[in-house]
Formats: structure tokens, C-alpha cells, sequence
């Protein structure tokens, strides 16, 4: 009988020392939906869960994939939205007297964090945004938002900032995507400057075969960093096509990059703007390979080489493009 109880007494004070399991979810209060309205929960573009709004309000207990992370919630038109940190913990959120974008939401710690960050640079400069955005990473090198933060602005802030800042991240940063992401980043930049030669790269072109830059050396080749959803580069193409038919029967070639995603509209993009030159995409957006490779922080861009394969000239366009063409193949 003794044995029995002190088997009991000790179930007990395991039971009251151990800490209970809590998961996500998110409790809100909207202004001026109707019943019935739908909010939907995003991450990374897709969506994880739905909820019908009662009475302007609404509860979500969705099983997160991973946390902290970063999620949307929107309505279905996107009127309403607005992006946060989750954690599995109880999160709240109020929009009761305002928009879902300056809705005030609680329960997350990444979230407070990143908040009382854009509250400080909100209305500020890019210079001075820019400063304190770096002064952030530096000063939280174990927080998400901070890996996050480094992993978009990588490429604008250039490998020697970004190396400096991801080298003082914690084990569990450096290991989150965020980190891999930035890992692959200096690992691969090399941003020729002008007046060094190219860096050869291969990808695929729109039927799967590989394709080297290298395969144009000999030629005047300009490396074109463009998109189908960019459209200042969409707009620029006209010019493009009119400076192609008159260099191309010079020695003049364009090896065009896409930074899309989604393989249909990089088709119908090339089709409809009439880009009968060489075109690759690894299809994966603003990390694709060549343009970590060369330092591509906005597109247009692009990389005047000439046929000895030293770079001439960069981002240059329409009567500065000719000017140099006509220099270099006349």
C-alpha cells in the first residue's frame, strides 16, 4: 500500500512540475464584416487554414509547420491584411478601431520585436531605414526576424556587411532557411566589377537543355537580368529588340536570365515581347544562381561583356547601350 501511494504522490508532482503544452493560435476582433466572411492564414504563398468571422470575430488553432514564422492573414480581395511572426503560443489580435495593417497583435516575442523595429523606421529615409535595419541584425543575432531581415537584404547590402553580420549569428539561426539562404549567397557571389573578365555560369534554358554564358565567348554578350512580372523591364524590351536586330549581325548576343518562378509566364513573356535571343531560369526567383553569382540586387540589370570576356559595362540601356556597341563592333 505504501509503495502504491509514493508511486502516486510522485505522478503527482511530476504532473504539477511539468509545463503546459501550448500551441498556436490566434484569437481577433475585426470592425465591418459580415458574417460568414472568410479570413485566410498564408505562409510562403499557400494557404494553411480558413475561418469563417462571427460577430467580428474569429479564432484560428492551426498547427503550425514550424515556429516562430512568419504568416499572412488576409480577407479574399486582400482589402483587409497584414503579415506577423507566430509562435505556438496565444496570440491575440485587435482590429477592432482600425485596419488589419495596424492591427495591434500580442503573444509572440518576434513579433513584438519586429514591430517596435518598423514603429522606429517607419516614416524614415532609406539611408537612416538602412542603418537602423543593420543595427538590428548586429543587435539580435539569435532572433529570426534578424535572419530574416539579413536573408532579403543580402544582396543590397553587399558579401562583406552580410558575412560580418551572419558570422555573430547563433548555431540556430545560422541552420534556420533564413541562414542557409544567406550561406548559399556568399558562398556564391563573386560580382565582377568592371574591367575584371565574366563569371561563367550554366542553367537551363525553356527546353531543359543547359547552357553556358561561356558558350557566347568571342562574342560582344550582354548578361540581362529581367523577369515577365518586372515591368520596367518589360518596358525596356522594345529597345532591346531594336538594338538586337541591329548589333546581332555584328557579334552582338544577349544571354538573357529570368528571376521568375512560374515557367507559363516566363514563356508567354519571351512570346509576346518577341526575344529571339538565349534565355535561362532555375526558376527560382530573386535567389536564382546568377544573380547571387553577380551581385543582382534589382532588376533590370545587366553586364556588358565584350568578345576578350572582360566586362565593359553595366545597367546600360538604349542610346548608351548603341553608343557602346557601335564602339566596340564598329
Amino acid at each position: 500500500m505504501k509503495k502504491i501511494l509514493v508511486a502516486i504522490i510522485t505522478v503527482l508532482i511530476i504532473s504539477c512540475n511539468e509545463k503546459p503544452t501550448t500551441g498556436f493560435s490566434l484569437s481577433g476582433t475585426t470592425n465591418g464584416f459580415e458574417d460568414g466572411s472568410l479570413l485566410y492564414l498564408d505562409y510562403d504563398n499557400k494557404v494553411l487554414d480558413s475561418v469563417e468571422i462571427k460577430d467580428n470575430a474569429f479564432v484560428f488553432t492551426t498547427k503550425l509547420p514550424k515556429a516562430p514564422m512568419k504568416l499572412w492573414l488576409h480577407n479574399k480581395d486582400f482589402s483587409n491584411y497584414t503579415a506577423f511572426w507566430a509562435e505556438n503560443k496565444p496570440m491575440t489580435l485587435d482590429a477592432t478601431n482600425t485596419d488589419f495593417r495596424n492591427a495591434m497583435i500580442t503573444g509572440s516575442e518576434s513579433e513584438k520585436l519586429s514591430a517596435s523595429l518598423y514603429k522606429k523606421i517607419d516614416t524614415l529615409p532609406r539611408s537612416e531605414r538602412q542603418k537602423l535595419e543593420m543595427e538590428f541584425v548586429k543587435n539580435n543575432p539569435s532572433s529570426i526576424v534578424s535572419a530574416s531581415m539579413l536573408s532579403i537584404y543580402a544582396t543590397t547590402w553587399g558579401k562583406e556587411k552580410t558575412t560580418e553580420l551572419y558570422e555573430q549569428f547563433s548555431k540556430e539561426n545560422k541552420e534556420s532557411e533564413f541562414g542557409q539562404e544567406i550561406a548559399r549567397y556568399i558562398e556564391l557571389n563573386k560580382q565582377p566589377k568592371i574591367g575584371e573578365q565574366f563569371v561563367d555560369f550554366e542553367s537551363e534554358n525553356q527546353i531543359g537543355q543547359l547552357k553556358k554564358l561561356s558558350d557566347l565567348k568571342g562574342k560582344a554578350v550582354l548578361l540581362e537580368f529581367w523577369a515577365s512580372w518586372c515591368g520596367p523591364c518589360r518596358q525596356e524590351n522594345p529597345n532591346l529588340v531594336k538594338t538586337y536586330k541591329e548589333f546581332n549581325p555584328k557579334g552582338f548576343e544577349i544571354f538573357a536570365v529570368s528571376l521568375d518562378q512560374n515557367k507559363e509566364d516566363w514563356l508567354k513573356a519571351i512570346q509576346k515581347d518577341s526575344l529571339d535571343w538565349e534565355h535561362v531560369s532555375d526558376l527560382k526567383g530573386s535567389r536564382n544562381e546568377a544573380s547571387l553569382i553577380y551581385g543582382v540586387n534589382g532588376i533590370p540589370d545587366n553586364y556588358l561583356i565584350a568578345e576578350n570576356g572582360k566586362i565593359i559595362g553595366r545597367n546600360l540601356r538604349g542610346e548608351q547601350l548603341n553608343e557602346k556597341l557601335k564602339e566596340i563592333l564598329e
